[in-house]
């Protein structure tokens, strides 16, 4: 994917290609906020912003549970720093004692009025794939 195209949507989706991207801390500023309880359970309140020039938003707010630091809320903020899209994730279930992940993920655009979900019925961890899977030849062979 071209460094430039990530606020594109993702297949006709509510869900830009940066949301659905790998959430390294790195890509990111961060800012508390608050604490704040979200669905009963305690919250982080924080703020982050892109650190990547190329983003399509200025800003977004995330609620972050403060036992297992899961995302239960997220608030993107587009350029001009108005509220676009809001992202619920539902139904968190514990794997292999340790990998939380939710059932649902569901992407509110406030701008147009359109969701999207994304609904998650099976998590395959540890497939057997090893780093050597990887190679340029080995995806070659992929194909």
């Amino acid at each position: 994917m071209a460094s430039r195209n990530k606020s594109g949507p993702f297949m006709g989706s509510e869900f830009a290609y940066e949301d659905i991207g790998s959430q390294e801390v790195e890509k990111y500023t961060y800012r508390y906020l608050r604490d704040e309880t979200l669905d009963d359970l305690p919250m982080f309140v924080i703020e982050r912003y892109p650190v990547d020039r190329y983003s399509g938003y200025r800003r977004q707010v995330a609620w972050i549970d403060q036992q297992e630091y899961r995302p239960f809320r997220v608030d993107y903020y587009d350029r001009k720093d108005q509220l676009l899209k809001t992202l619920t994730y539902k139904g968190y279930q514990q794997y292999l004692g340790q990998y939380w992940r939710p059932r649902e993920m569901i992407m509110q655009n406030h701008q147009t009025g359109k969701s999207t979900l994304l609904s998650w019925t099976e998590y395959r961890f540890r497939g057997g794939l090893e780093e050597r899977d990887f190679t340029r030849n080995a995806l070659k062979r992929a194909r």
